[in-house]
């Protein structure tokens, strides 16, 4: 007779990726679950059966694990090509599981549970002597160990925003973070990859020239650097370096909703292979889940995060159509910043947070770019290292006028929503496979997901 492990072990290594993906489907009815109305109301007559630990750090790997170094193969010089370079885009030289952007790792996966709530930290989040140690237990398939080194327990109880519209959809409440169920929230934070983008937007080779397009097109803080002003942006509109601030965000949201859904599809895939039922669903209230886990809070004013001007706040507040905006700020437990946001209030200014996120890839010694090549997969990694250019001044002057100017103006970073974010969560749990035998077809659930 096998263990639970053991059992777990063998279907890993023996599960072919095909099948997974030819098998991927939502399969949402659980032991324990009550699906409400319509054609397919039913009660399960299951207790709820919540997974063993094994197959939670199966899933918790396959969602955000630490892989190694990245190759990051970049031009760190343009090398006689015109506009070919901006290789030190890159900030981390630690990969994961799933596609980054800039290897930034801007989301966090929290894991839900009966048993409380943790969250798992990223590649950042390690002392960099302990990856290559992490490397080697992953090719083991010690995903267990992984997982308990992995995982920082932030509640003793299962968080859950409020039950009802806007906080949950209708069509989730009967089946989304309920007893027995491991719920996987990813939460992004923005500000470092935000900064990171405007430092090469604002680079020399890039030259991007930024406009406010909610306060009349106006330079977002960096008219002094367009070219018409002797600097080195192109403000000319017709060069085709000309965007708004909405532009910039929402393409970094784009970025890091893309790197929440590699991971929701590893879960997926991984549940598959385990025999798991599971889906991913709505999970982007900008407040809920923040406040469900405890975020550290600000709230900015109304007119504030619309950046109304003076005549436009008189009357809104005339009218008391002020109101507070709860922002979530930062994640903190035992006086400890988990997730520490380049802004306010970490940082006494946007100045001050922009030259630490510098100095997080460029301090000798310490710096993602100037670690003596450790943790990388050159030969030469110090050699290399030294090869990637730095910041020139005027991209740094640049970035910092802008973030000045967003902040300022709109009491949080980025501009529509402060540092963090949710799209998306993904949950897995036992399927109740009388649910399936009453209404579907045989082929609906396929061997993996009738193992017991």
């Amino acid at each position: 007779m096998t263990t639970k492990s053991e059992g777990t072990d063998s279907r890993l290594n023996s599960y072919p990726l095909l099948e997974a993906l030819v098998s991927r489907r939502s399969r949402r009815f659980a032991k324990g679950m009550a699906l409400n109305g319509g054609p397919l109301a039913y009660e399960s007559g299951r207790e709820p059966e919540p997974l063993s630990m094994e197959e939670e750090a199966a899933l918790a790997f396959a969602g955000c694990g630490v892989t190694g170094p990245t190759l990051a193969e970049l031009p760190y010089e343009s090398g006689g090509k015109k506009e070919a370079g901006g290789g030190n885009i890159i900030i981390n030289l630690v990969g994961r599981t799933v596609a980054s952007a800039e290897a930034v790792h801007a989301t966090t996966l929290f894991v839900l549970g009966d048993g409380g709530a943790w969250m798992l930290k990223r590649p950042q989040d390690y002392p960099r002597a302990e990856i290559p140690d992490l490397v080697r237990m992953a090719r083991e398939g010690r995903f267990t160990e992984l997982y308990e080194r992995a995982r920082i327990r932030v509640s003793d109880r299962r968080p859950d925003p409020p039950r009802e519209l806007p906080f949950v959809l209708p069509i989730n409440k009967w089946s989304a973070n309920v007893p027995g169920t491991t719920y996987f929230l990813p939460v992004a934070e923005m500000s470092g990859f935000y900064i990171n983008f405007l430092l090469a937007a604002f680079s020399e080779e890039f030259a991007t020239f930024v406009v406010d397009e909610r306060n009349g097109f106006k330079p977002a803080g960096v008219a002094r650097f367009g070219r018409s002003k002797g600097g080195h942006l192109l403000d000319d509109p017709k060069a085709g370096r000309y965007i708004t601030i909405g532009i910039v965000e929402t393409k970094l949201y784009e970025f890091v909703t893309i790197e929440q859904g590699g991971m929701l599809q590893n879960l997926a895939l991984m549940g598959e292979a385990l025999g798991l039922g599971g889906f991913p669903h709505w999970a982007a209230h900008p407040v809920a889940w923040f406040e469900a886990l405890d975020f550290r809070m600000q709230d900015i004013p109304f007119t504030r995060t619309i950046g109304a001007e003076p005549l436009s706040k008189a009357v809104i507040r005339a009218l008391g159509k002020e109101f507070p905006v709860p922002t979530a700020v930062g994640f903190e437990r035992n006086g400890e910043a988990l997730i520490k946001p380049y802004c306010p209030p970490y940082y006494r200014d946007m100045e001050e947070a922009v030259l630490a996120f510098v100095d997080y890839k460029y301090s000798d010694g310490r710096g993602t770019l100037r670690d003596g090549g450790a943790s990388t997969s050159w030969k030469d990694g110090a050699g290399v290292q030294a090869g990637i250019p730095p910041y020139s001044d005027a991209a740094i002057a640049a970035t910092i006028a802008y973030c000045e100017y967003v902040h300022d103006r709109y009491g949080r970073f980025p501009a529509n929503s402060g540092p963090f974010r949710t799209v998306l969560a993904h949950q897995a749990h036992r399927l109740d496979e009388d649910f399936y035998e009453r209404f579907y077809k045989p082929e609906a659930l396929p061997f993996a997901q009738s193992y017991r």
